[in-house]
């Protein structure tokens, strides 16, 4: 099988598998417990959340969480006044928004171009909440989060930015004031998460307990936390060597897939994503023709929806050219003959339908 849905998920990393089987085997005491191996699971978490702070802005704190869909719900459900928020984000943030509306609260969702981008300008508030993807999780578009932020700043408001997709591969700009980012999504292990809160910033708790993060309630598993701290610390220091990679692979994905149309920006973009179209094409058909390749017809958060993508179609596409649309992501462990092996096929497969009708 050869594997090209990064932005559905990462492999686990061999280092940090290694790091999180001492805690799995036979290290089992409770990180929040006061005896010594709480107190040793307890350092053990600590030097995870460190790893994890310094791919972050400084000036803030990082409260680990059961995975982004958590920090994206807490920050949105903790702060109060009105929210904006852009049309191609992820589902946690829109479904959160929905939610929010229902109860009453003022949102706005901001369109975007036919590169996925939002015009910063557009941004019109009175405090409350700016909601933005750093990089998108379907067409790789990266936002200009930056002069988001300013925006919000400028009316009080507050900058949340989702940085899933971009954690460790974009920069994350110093006037946000709430990150969400995932383990899952750097070669880490799935179920844990993080919330960055700049200092200063009080959100209403969204779980109620023994207040065990500072605003979050739950145990924490030293086995998560250690697996996403080495990650973390892996993306830092391979960040020149895995971006000089997925250039590579960008550039031979684009020379191999001729006649197809990308999708979202080309240039403010990441280049471990290339969502491309090809008119009239079946993908429930390609997908069955080409079954030793992993990729995606659109996000795997809404894959069993049976909606074409919503991104796809807020950057003007129609319904027939948002589902004649694949995705291909791929990262550290992609070589290039699996790549190119993966591509000859997708083209084949998409050639023998031409042919066929």
């Amino acid at each position: 099988m050869i594997y090209l849905d990064y932005q559905a998920t990462t492999p686990l990393a061999p280092e940090a598998l290694a790091a999180m089987m001492p805690w799995l085997a036979d290290q089992h005491a409770n990180p929040h417990s006061p005896h010594r191996p709480g107190r040793a699971a307890k350092a053990a978490v600590e030097v995870a959340r460190d790893q994890v702070a310094a791919l972050l802005p400084p000036g803030g704190r990082v409260v680990f969480t059961s995975g982004a869909t958590e920090a994206l719900n807490w920050a949105i459900k903790g702060t109060r006044g009105p929210i904006v928020t852009v049309a191609t984000e992820h589902a946690a943030v829109l479904d959160s928004v929905r939610h929010e509306r229902e109860t009453g609260r003022s949102a706005t969702v901001l369109p975007v171009d036919g590169d996925g981008q939002v015009d910063a300008g557009a941004v019109v508030t009175e405090g409350g909440l700016v909601a933005a993807m750093l990089v998108n999780n379907e067409i790789g578009t990266i936002q200009p989060v930056a002069e988001l932020a300013g925006a919000a700043r400028g009316t009080g408001a507050l900058l949340l930015c989702d940085a899933v997709q971009g954690y460790g591969r974009a920069a994350i700009p110093a006037g946000v004031d709430l990150v969400a980012v995932s383990a899952h999504k750097i070669y880490g292990p799935k179920g844990i998460g993080a919330l960055w809160i700049r200092d200063g910033v009080r959100l209403e708790p969204l779980l109620h307990g023994g207040d065990q993060e500072g605003g979050r309630s739950g145990t924490l598993s030293p086995a998560l936390c250690a697996g996403f701290g080495v990650a973390a610390r892996l993306m830092a220091e391979r960040r020149d060597a895995d971006a000089a990679h997925v250039e590579r692979l960008w550039g031979l994905a684009t020379e191999r897939l001729p006649g197809w149309t990308i999708n979202g920006a080309i240039e403010a973009r990441y280049r471990g994503n290339l969502n491309v179209r090809r008119d009239g094409l079946d993908v429930a058909r390609l997908m069955s023709d080409c079954r030793t390749i992993a990729f995606s017809a659109g996000s795997a958060c809404a894959s069993g929806s049976g909606r074409s993508s919503h991104v796809l179609r807020a950057i003007g596409l129609t319904e027939a050219q948002a589902r004649s649309s694949i995705r291909l992501g791929w990262g550290r462990y992609t070589t290039e003959a699996d790549l190119r092996e993966a591509l000859d096929q997708i083209v084949a497969a998409a050639n023998r339908q031409r042919v066929a009708a």
